[in-house]
């Protein structure tokens, strides 16, 4: 895949910003942009940064086509990146017309299942758009997107299992503060980068009780091995999931005070409803919609989560965290 391609972005949160400034950075790649917000769609024109996420990025307008109508630049591009929360995914592509993804690309960049169909991304593609499989790629992390708006050194992993797709959108990618790697495994990064929210959910809720660093050791030494067991029963390839894709996105996101579904698991923890720590928020935490569809789809499959289980019983079936947690702590080891 040498001849240049057209590349769009469908989203207008802090995460589609992010990969918007890491695409036109220093490169100067040119990119179509969809937003649904036509004030804010207004506001990048005028002002040349985002009114409402990572506000501090400012754009080189000469480098953005931005607009309202996604079926304008879907149909105008050749690589579709979709950064738009999971939980509106259906919505806006329920009736879209198949045939303008026809010969596309498309990479989820969106970290979370679908609740109407319990799908990952990638799977939503391929049955409800038509996306060929080879089509299909990911990416992922550990990166999170207000460390992108100050230039802090990150990485990203580049999955598809077309080998010149993959290498393509990772030279693209790359610049002075991007690092980027390929893989081949699109359904155990997606799985991955969608478990390790729900996980960091549980992170959250457990330093809101009071738990400490050395509980927190385990909690996540348990958490990396649930990912594994899931992922190599729903795609049993070789992977190595000490590998940043992996445990690295794992990590950063159970820790950072950057990661909302931390934050949303801590305010539980600390006693807030889950719909007052939604409202607080004002940011979608993904492994909220993620945990009631993964306990679905883990009915398919024999395999043990007992952290994934420990999530739902708390924020679904309104579980006091602090016995929700005794009991998952005797379980672990």
């Amino acid at each position: 895949m040498n001849e240049s391609k057209k590349i769009a972005v469908i989203g207008g949160g802090s995460w589609a910003t992010a990969l918007a400034k890491i695409l036109t950075n220093e490169k100067g790649s040119f990119i179509n942009w969809w937003m649904h917000n036509e004030v804010s769609v207004a506001h990048v024109l005028r002002y040349r940064h985002n009114p409402k996420y990572l506000q501090s990025v400012e754009f080189d307008l000469e480098r953005i086509n931005i607009s309202t109508d996604l079926r304008d630049m879907i149909g105008q591009s050749d690589i579709i990146i979709i950064a738009t929360p999971s939980a509106y995914l259906f919505e806006v592509f329920k009736d879209f017309p198949k045939e303008l993804f026809k010969n596309k690309v498309v990479f989820s960049a969106v970290k979370g299942i679908i609740p109407e169909v319990h799908e990952i991304p990638g799977q939503f593609f391929q049955s409800h758009l038509g996306v060929d499989e080879d089509n299909i790629g990911i990416i992922c992390g550990p990166c999170h997107a207000e460390e992108v708006a100050l230039e802090r050194l990150s990485y990203l992993t580049i999955a598809c299992q077309d080998e010149d797709t993959a290498e393509y959108m990772a030279e693209k990618m790359a610049c002075r503060f991007i690092k980027t790697t390929v893989s081949d495994d699109i359904f155990g990064t997606e799985y991955s980068a969608v478990l390790k929210n729900v996980y960091a959910i549980a992170s959250g809720i457990c330093a809101g009780l009071g738990y400490g660093d050395n509980f927190q050791a385990v909690l996540i030494s348990n958490a990396i091995q649930e990912i594994e067991n899931f992922i190599d029963e729903v795609n049993p390839i070789h992977r190595d999931v000490n590998s940043s894709a992996y445990l690295g996105d794992l990590l950063v996101t159970a820790y950072s005070k950057f990661s909302r579904n931390r934050t949303f698991g801590y305010m539980v923890g600390k006693g807030y409803s889950v719909k007052v720590a939604q409202m607080e928020m004002d940011m979608i935490a993904e492994g909220y919609f993620a945990t009631k569809s993964l306990i679905e789809i883990k009915k398919g499959y024999d395999v043990e989560m007992p952290i994934l289980e420990a999530v739902n019983n708390i924020i679904y079936e309104k579980i006091s965290p602090l016995i929700e947690i005794k009991i998952l702590s005797d379980r672990m080891s």
